[in-house]
């Protein structure tokens, strides 16, 4: 025979439609967001393992001064058990200021993704990055200036070691924006390369049962063994970067990790959130039926059958969901998704992998998550006897006297009141609110924050043109002014970041406000400061790049430069303590171009483009999940208020009716009922907002210091709070509406229905 119940499972969806809607389409819409990402983002995850093989990605390349023989590089080879690859390449200025670095076509180690169009055959053709070709609207078949020729864009390709286009290893962001790789023909490259040729060697491990750990210690073995070599030879060693080190080729797939691991957890929390409103809606709906339930118990009914039964709708509806959010995720939701990796990196091309991952995480773990809170809540309501339940006599714990409230108006007492019988709702509500802040809050600061830092490195920049020279030379410019600078390590904890060091004039017409009274006095930056909590007379220890050199240096005091981490002093005492010539220098300082220096003699020249190149690339790359966060913040904010005001409304429906037969009318009723929730919606935003801000600036500090090299400061603009406070009233009031709406319907009879 049928379990008679079941016949209440419709009257019941009936009766609660609007909640298991709002519950039914908010899952539904998480599901196939985040499922779209997992496909889209495992199956690229996968192509982007598999190049390691397929394109036979490098091990580690090294660039020289100069090109080295053939016998040079067979010693190497024969010493350090690898295979080294000529990847010489060169790098011409096109339109403002973007850099392109130009390779010829690869056929052995680093290859490369045809994307789409041709690869270059005939002369003056070239085949560019696809992500720089759609950010700066370069098509197939459009004509491009390089050194005053006209060049065509035959095809968009994805280099393999080009997966993030960082120019250096060092840059604290990769610029898709203004950097790009290309790729000719040999004929060409060879014409373009009578300009300025960069020597850069690529090597791969002859033995490939190498595990990570003995490739990352053989490459600070092959580091010694060229440095030897460079010294004898008088070839300077001008980059060299282990694979594993490597953030063209690594930084896509942490990101990607990093990635999946966020979305999944975001998923599950919000999913904890809407489990427990459901229980305390279910737990509710127990209380209002509790001489039912008790008469069910006496008359036979199992625990375990009841707690089936009030199980039903949740679990269906999250099953329900989370089968239509997958059929979202794995149809239409993975070409957004995966359209959002390919505006951020340089991918090679995918095919989509079916797996089980993204189901388990969408499907399975949420549904035992709401299955689990539910049981539990329900497993502990009608752990009660049968009689207690007709009695009404719901909580295990011995009754306590009622909280004694003080001596205010009538109608804020009764307000309290409302709130105390309620706690448990609005204890849902506040931690809802908690984690919808959290995310508004990340989606309104961060694009506020790398505007204001953007506009800040422009602010305090040291001029407009910032030379670095390989080779001494002079210039009849008078305003330009000589420095020097060297780059070194610094090392903290498992983490190596470069640090420019800057020798100056004392009297220096750009570097202003430092004093070098005392020949030691060192000054570093305030970002350096703060990533790695230093004060004023701390002892920092630098290394060198490719030596084993170490200096150490007693920090002076402190200097704003928000566009690197860097330590300045004076220019004698620099040439002294790295052993230069008491003249040496290798740079200019300059508000003008210097056109009179060669530019086979300029090794960069750091402009206003450079300095901004992380905020502009973050902004590029994570504008539009920026505003996601907040679009989707300000959901979860209005459904968990709609929820949970309405469960407070259900739950005191006899007390509002009650109140209506003693002649309060609507909009009175309102000011009791609603007007509660109200309040703690408002305190909770206030109380919130300062910890979401604490939250995030922890996050971004973990963020930054583990995996961004440089400096972010998290100065958060006063009317973003302020915002988010509004966005928070504006959300509760549109849901006040429809609450209002429903005390209306609530009629003067229900009182009457009490038997209590």
């Amino acid at each position: 025979m049928k379990n008679p119940l079941n016949k209440r499972i419709g009257r019941e969806l009936k009766s609660e439609l609007g909640k298991y809607v709002v519950i039914f389409l908010f899952f539904t819409l998480a599901v196939g967001l985040i499922s779209g990402f997992l496909v889209a983002g495992n199956s690229m995850k996968a192509a982007y393992d598999e190049s390691f093989e397929r394109y036979n990605i490098e091990d580690g390349h090294f660039r020289l001064g100069k090109e080295i023989d053939s016998d040079m590089i067979n010693r190497l080879e024969e010493e350090e058990g690898i295979t080294v690859y000529e990847n010489f390449y060169v790098e011409i200025s096109v339109f403002e200021n973007h850099t392109w670095r130009i390779y010829k076509n690869r056929s052995e180690v680093d290859k490369i993704c045809l994307m789409d169009g041709s690869m270059p055959e005939n002369d003056r053709e070239i085949a560019v990055d696809r992500l720089y070709a759609e950010n700066n609207d370069i098509s197939i078949g459009d004509i491009v200036e390089i050194n005053d020729e006209d060049w065509t864009v035959c095809g968009f390709i994805a280099m393999s070691d080009y997966s993030a286009l960082f120019k250096e290893n060092t840059d604290s962001m990769f610029d898709a924006n203004k950097f790009n790789v290309a790729v000719v023909t040999d004929e060409d490259f060879d014409f373009l390369a009578e300009d300025k040729l960069f020597y850069n060697y690529a090597w791969k491990y002859n033995d490939d049962t190498l595990g990570t750990n003995e490739k990352y210690e053989k490459g600070n073995e092959l580091l010694e063994t060229l440095y030897t070599y460079s010294l004898i030879q008088e070839n300077s060693i001008e980059d060299f970067v282990k694979q594993e080190d490597n953030q063209a080729i690594n930084f896509t797939g942490d990101d990607m990790g990093a990635d999946k691991s966020f979305l999944t957890t975001l998923m599950y929390i919000v999913t904890v959130i809407f489990a427990f409103v459901l229980a305390v809606s279910t737990s509710d709906t127990i209380d209002k039926e509790a001489m039912a339930v008790g008469t069910l118990r006496a008359s036979g009914y199992k625990k375990s059958e009841l707690i089936t039964h009030y199980m039903v709708l949740p679990v269906t509806v999250t099953v329900v969901a989370a089968i239509l959010g997958n059929i979202a995720g794995y149809t239409f939701m993975k070409y957004v998704c995966a359209a959002m990796y390919y505006g951020s990196y340089s991918l090679t091309s995918y095919v989509t992998l079916w797996n089980a991952d993204a189901f388990i995480k969408t499907t399975v773990i949420p549904l035992v998550i709401m299955f689990v809170v539910n049981y539990l809540v329900l497993w502990k309501k009608l752990s009660l006897s049968p009689l207690r339940l007709i009695r009404r006599d719901l909580t295990k714990r011995k009754k306590k006297r009622a909280v004694r409230l003080p001596d205010i108006k009538f109608l804020s007492r009764f307000r309290m009141r409302i709130i105390f019988s309620n706690v448990s709702a609005y204890i849902v509500l506040f931690a809802g609110i908690l984690f919808a802040n959290l995310l508004l809050l990340c989606g309104l600061m961060l694009m506020p924050v790398l505007e204001n830092h953007k506009e800040s490195v422009i602010d305090n920049m040291f001029c407009r043109y910032q030379y670095i020279l390989n080779t001494q030379t002079d210039t009849e410019e008078e305003t330009a002014e000589k420095y020097a600078v060297n780059a070194l390590d610094y090392e903290s904890g498992k983490r190596t970041e470069e640090i420019s060091v800057y020798g100056i004039n004392s009297d220096s017409d750009y570097i202003k406000n430092l004093s070098f009274d005392e020949r030691e006095n060192v000054y570093v930056t305030d970002g350096y400061m703060k990533k790695y909590n230093l004060e004023v007379g701390d002892t920092i220890r630098l290394s060198e790049k490719y030596g084993d050199k170490v200096y150490e240096f007693k920090i002076t005091g402190s200097y704003y430069y928000p566009a690197a981490l860097a330590v300045f002093m004076d220019i004698d005492y620099f040439n002294e303590v790295f052993g230069n010539d008491e003249d040496y220098y290798n740079g200019y300082l300059s508000n003008v171009e210097l056109t009179d220096i060669d530019e086979g003699y300029v090794v960069n020249v750091v402009t206003e483009s450079v300095l901004v190149v992380i905020s502009d690339q973050l902004i590029d790359s994570m504008g539009g999940l920026i505003y996601l966060f907040a679009v989707f913040a300000v959901i979860i904010f209005v459904m968990l208020i709609y929820l949970l005001s309405k469960l407070v409304i259900e739950k005191n429906a006899n007390s509002i009716s009650m109140v209506k037969i003693l002649g309060y009318n609507d909009r009175e009723i309102n000011k009791l009922y609603n007007n509660a929730t109200m309040i703690v919606v408002f305190v909770s935003m206030i109380v919130t907002i300062p910890i979401a801000y604490l939250l995030i600036r922890e996050i971004l500090f973990q963020i930054m210091f583990s995996s961004i090299n440089g400096w972010l400061d998290m100065n958060v603009d006063f009317s973003i709070y302020i915002i988010m406070f509004l966005l928070g009233i504006i959300s509760y009031m549109a849901v006040n509406i429809i609450q209002v709406r429903k005390i209306k319907k609530i009629p003067m009879e229900e009182a009457l229905k009490n038997n209590e």
